[in-house]
């Protein structure tokens, strides 16, 4: 079955076996763990991990590409759910087990993806993924970086990020005109349980929305200019200046002022 690359699923399958290979070396399993893939696309990754861990599930939106991986692993090694993985219950995909997920993501889905994993993460040992590289500086960006915003913070307060190699777009067909990298993503367990979630994301979300407006512009909403100071905020500082523990400063007050009722 020959299966031609489809561009509104951003495939660009990989060919190259020795980074099939690095990637399928990438991730671990813990025992009692459960390993999923996502985006199998035509099998590369799959067949090195189904050769490591023997049994596998796997997410594929296609359905032509569903039916190539049912032809070609036969026998009840391979699980396949077929759906959007954007729309996928990742609770009841674990079944009570924890999750280790790899995936060669499609380009157009990666942020998305990324933030809706971030909420699924009790339920995640680790996370390998293979990302446009311009993401993987993203994810792994600190304060003062141009490539510094929104997916840098919450990225940087809920995960360990190891960008691990990059691959060259010769090593897939079509050929992506980006270069992709490898990112190794573990859930960090020293998040404050108090954190008002919706709050955090709330302010870190207006702090970039627009990158060149000052802080005290940004989030007049909930703080003007003493209590900035009072925070030890500059408030001519832009979004891009202020580090992780900065924004958690400004969500734990907006959350003592609300519970203040002011």
């Amino acid at each position: 079955m020959i299966h031609r690359p489809r561009k509104r699923f951003g495939q660009n399958f990989l060919q190259d076996s020795v980074y099939q290979q690095r990637i399928a070396n990438s991730i671990h399993l813990r025992e009692g763990a459960k390993c999923i893939e996502i985006g199998p696309g035509q099998g590369a990754i799959t067949e090195h991990l189904l050769k490591r861990f023997g049994q596998l599930e796997v997410i594929e939106m296609d359905r032509d590409l569903v039916t190539l991986l049912e032809q070609k692993y036969p026998g009840g090694a391979l699980h396949i759910h077929q759906g959007d993985v954007l729309r996928m219950d990742f609770q009841e995909l674990a079944q009570g087990q924890r999750l280790s997920i790899i995936g060669n993501l499609p380009y157009n889905i990666s942020s998305p993806l990324l933030f809706k994993l971030i909420d699924a993460l009790s339920l995640v040992d680790e996370m390998v993924f293979m990302l446009q590289k311009e993401v993987v500086y993203r994810i792994t960006a600190g304060p003062g970086s141009k490539t510094y915003g929104r997916m840098s913070v919450t990225a940087g307060l809920w995960l360990h990020s190891e960008k691990l190699f990059d691959v060259p777009p010769g090593a897939f067909f079509p050929a992506p005109r980006v270069m992709s990298s490898v990112v190794r993503l573990v859930p960090r367990n020293d998040v404050d349980a108090g954190l008002d979630r919706s709050l955090f994301d709330s302010i870190v979300k207006a702090a970039f929305a627009k990158r060149r407006k000052t802080i005290r512009n940004a989030l007049s909403e909930w703080f003007d200019e003493a209590q900035l100071l009072e925070l030890g905020i500059d408030p001519q500082q832009r979004a891009e200046q202020l580090d992780i523990d900065a924004y958690l400063s400004l969500a734990g007050s907006a959350a003592a002022s609300a519970g203040r009722g002011h």
